[in-house]
């Protein structure tokens, strides 16, 4: 683990510990405040992603930001990372193992950050941090805290994309988050 960002940051430039980083163009590592009292965390960056090097800059990121004024969460107040910092292809799902290899490094974020409140974007978050045994449909909009840590699992912003009913729970976590972030 390391102590300073830049430490971190270098440590993952020419990370080749899973398959993932044969097609990458940019490694995603994370974006925003790096000590916000609010984290997302996704899990992995889509085409647009890769291209820019940030996370949540395509159609679910815009989509996400959009929620974010609506609330008045300010994009550079928060931190905003993934499980998975190179694209998987055709933005499938990070397997166990390609996850695994990242794990470290999102770890290493939280301890940096110290956010109050991660908020879970999706499934494959919520299970590679809280464990497997958590589903999105029945975790979503519940608080869970270990560690002195608060989560709010919640949709990932593609789904909403899929499924437009998903945009009012979302938004209703959201705006848990923020009264949350208000009362601490």
């Amino acid at each position: 683990m390391y102590d300073k960002w830049e430490e971190l940051e270098n440590s993952i430039i020419n990370c080749n510990k899973c398959k993932l980083c044969n097609k990458r163009k940019n490694i995603v590592f994370g974006t925003g405040k790096k000590d916000a009292d609010l984290m997302f965390i996704g899990e992995g960056p889509g085409a647009d992603e890769d291209i820019q090097g940030i996370p949540f800059v395509g159609k679910a990121g815009k989509l996400m930001n959009m929620a974010f004024d609506g609330l008045g969460i300010n994009r550079d107040e928060v931190y905003i990372a993934n499980i998975v910092k190179c694209r998987p292809p055709g933005n499938r799902n990070p397997e166990e193992d390609e996850a695994e290899a990242c794990l470290n490094y999102l770890r290493n974020q939280v301890m940096l950050v110290k956010p109050k409140i991660i908020v879970l974007l999706g499934s494959v978050a919520l299970k590679n941090i809280l464990g497997k045994e958590y589903g999105i449909t029945g975790a979503r909009g519940n608080w869970i805290e270990k560690k002195g840590i608060l989560y709010m699992p919640t949709w990932h912003p593609a789904a909403l994309l899929r499924d437009e009913n998903k945009k009012i729970e979302f938004w209703k976590d959201l705006k848990l988050v923020k009264e949350k972030m208000q009362t601490m």
